[in-house]
């Protein structure tokens, strides 16, 4: 039975991503192994153990699933193991660090566990689109080194009575099963406001058994509700969350930084910076990506070795244009 128990302890942790304690049970097997007179086999397991922890191991670097979602759940949710970290994106002060402090108390849970206290875990982010809203959920994935989980609300809603809070149900025992990061993108399809002229009964119960399920959520996974159109969520949807974190469209040394940022990797030529950015104004952080990378593809195609000035505004000129449309 001990080595039973054992091996149930080693799952555990794997799933939990506690690899101090997969380590420890492991040393624990191969003791016992030893005791038994098993000694090539205790051998092998330590010299894993051993490789295990060096740097570059598989399990210090990306998390690995015992499964990925099965049955219904393969329809309801896609999933990634995002390598990104906070670096990647350009924030405003305000959110980086209330995404910071998540983080780290995220990563402190156990010390947090001792005083009956919980890390925050769900987190609304507002804002207009392409200021970095789902990106956020990626680089927490990528910090947390936990699996990313997208709803995919196309298999989510349906028209027929009660199929649509069920297959929530089904989210929310992944949800439970599973620590990681769970991502409602387009969020207000799920909460809009009860009572709305365009309300209907589906979503209305939908709603309702999206409320009562986070209510009871005590896992220690992730999750994320993002969305364009605040105005149309249900005020009673915002006190369910630990955090509500407003996207806002980037100010001008934020289109500096992210401009730099994005042409780091391409010889650039006497680009005034201040200039781009002031014609740059009101376009997001993701059309200011595709601004860079337009930029950088003109230049290759073009046989040129760098992006230049001119270059740069061309393709800020064709994003506005794009962008207004």
């Amino acid at each position: 039975m001990a080595i039973a128990n054992q091996l149930k302890a080693l799952l555990k942790s794997h799933v939990e991503g506690d690899e101090s304690m997969f380590l420890s049970i492991a040393m624990q097997m191969a003791a016992h192994e030893a005791k038994q007179g098993h000694g090539k086999l205790a051998k092998d397991i330590r010299e894993l153990i051993d490789q295990a922890k060096k740097p570059n191991s598989r399990l210090n670097s990306t998390p690995t699933p015992l499964a990925r979602p099965k049955g219904e759940l393969n329809n309801l949710l896609s999933v990634s193991y995002p390598k990104l970290n906070l670096n990647h994106m350009v924030l405003s002060a305000d959110i980086q660090a209330k995404l910071q402090r998540l983080i780290k108390e995220h990563k402190h849970v156990k010390q947090l566990r001792v005083h009956g206290l919980a890390p925050r875990k769900k987190l609304m982010l507002v804002g207009p689109p392409g200021t970095g809203k789902t990106l956020t959920a990626s680089v927490l994935a990528g910090e947390l080194g936990l699996p990313l989980f997208v709803v995919r609300l196309d298999s989510l809603m349906t028209k027929f009575m009660g199929e649509t809070a069920s297959k929530l149900r089904l989210i929310f025992d992944a949800v439970e099963q599973t620590r990681g990061v769970y991502l409602f993108d387009e969020f207000d399809s799920i909460g809009s406001q009860r009572g709305a002229l365009n309300d209907v009964g589906e979503m209305r119960r939908t709603l309702n058994s999206f409320l009562q399920m986070i209510e009871q959520d005590a896992s220690d996974s992730l999750l994320i509700a993002a969305t364009n159109h605040s105005e149309l969520l249900d005020h009673a949807l915002f006190r369910r969350f630990d955090d509500v974190i407003k996207y806002e469209l980037p100010e001008k040394k934020e289109v500096i930084s992210t401009l730099k940022s994005k042409l780091a990797n391409f010889k650039t030529s006497r680009i005034q910076w201040e200039k781009a950015a002031n014609a740059a104004d009101r376009l997001s952080y993701g059309d200011i990506t595709k601004v860079c990378e337009d930029a950088i593809k003109d230049a290759v195609i073009h046989n040129r070795t760098s992006v230049t000035h001119t270059n740069l505004m061309h393709s800020i000129k064709e994003r506005h244009m794009v962008s207004q449309k």
